[in-house]
């Protein structure tokens, strides 16, 4: 516990330090549970709207990364806080499950449901934020307060959006030409979390189809991606 806490203030300096300078380039946020490094990259114009996008969660669904890789190559009138990957042990492996077999997307507080065995495909840890990725995650959102999250995942091939987020979630999907789910977040994961315990802000998921993305299909999300950007309005940062 005092190790996380730690962590956790650590984590707080560094961010806030680079939030209040508009400084770019990449942040070192923590470590996985294998001691892999999980990294933030910031990029474009920190005095406009807050986005945060991440491109992997789950390890067997990784087509979100070269989106994330192609939106630091950008310049645009959004701050945005992009991180590649959040389960680096499970991408490794091929698992969905981080390395010690929680689906991280099921160890968020909000209507977190307990349950089921680690490595079970919806495993979600034996308590909520039991696992350091998921702190990291929460951790990142609550230090830098984005407008918007946008959590890549695979492979339904489709915007799922609820309530505070329906509305960043349709003109996301119009933009990237994708069909709208309109359905309530499942629990425990980060979407639900961020649309109960953040107000002002909005989190939903983008199901990318299945297999790796063209080059085409890149460009796309990047549009969508600054598409909605270009759309939000109220404060810079929730």
């Amino acid at each position: 516990m005092k190790r996380a806490l730690v962590s956790a203030l650590l984590l707080l300096v560094l961010v806030l330090g680079a939030a209040r300078a508009g400084t770019s380039g990449p942040l070192l946020l923590g470590r996985s549970e294998g001691g892999r490094p999980i990294v933030a990259v910031r990029v474009g114009d920190a005095k406009n709207i807050r986005v945060l996008v991440v491109g992997c969660i789950h390890g067997t669904e990784g087509a979100g990364i070269p989106v994330v890789r192609a939106l630091e190559r950008i310049h645009a009138h959004v701050d945005l806080w992009l991180v590649p990957n959040l389960n680096p042990d499970g991408y490794a492996r091929g698992t969905r499950q981080n390395g010690r077999g929680v689906d991280l997307n099921a160890n968020w507080s909000s209507q977190w449901h307990g349950g089921g065995h680690p490595w079970d495909t919806y495993y979600p840890g034996p308590y909520p934020f039991s696992e350091r990725e998921t702190r990291i995650g929460r951790n990142l959102i609550l230090h830098i307060r984005p407008r918007v999250s946008i959590w890549f995942h695979q492979h339904m091939n489709l915007v799922w959006a609820w309530g505070p987020s329906s509305s960043a979630g349709r003109i996301y999907a119009h933009a990237a030409g994708m069909r709208f789910y309109h359905h309530r977040w499942l629990h425990g994961t980060a979407t639900n979390w961020q649309n109960h315990y953040l107000p002002g802000s909005a989190s939903f998921t983008v199901e990318l189809p299945a297999g790796r993305l063209s080059a085409r299909q890149v460009r796309a999300q990047v549009h969508a991606v600054l598409t909605l950007a270009a759309a939000l309005h109220g404060p810079a940062h929730a």
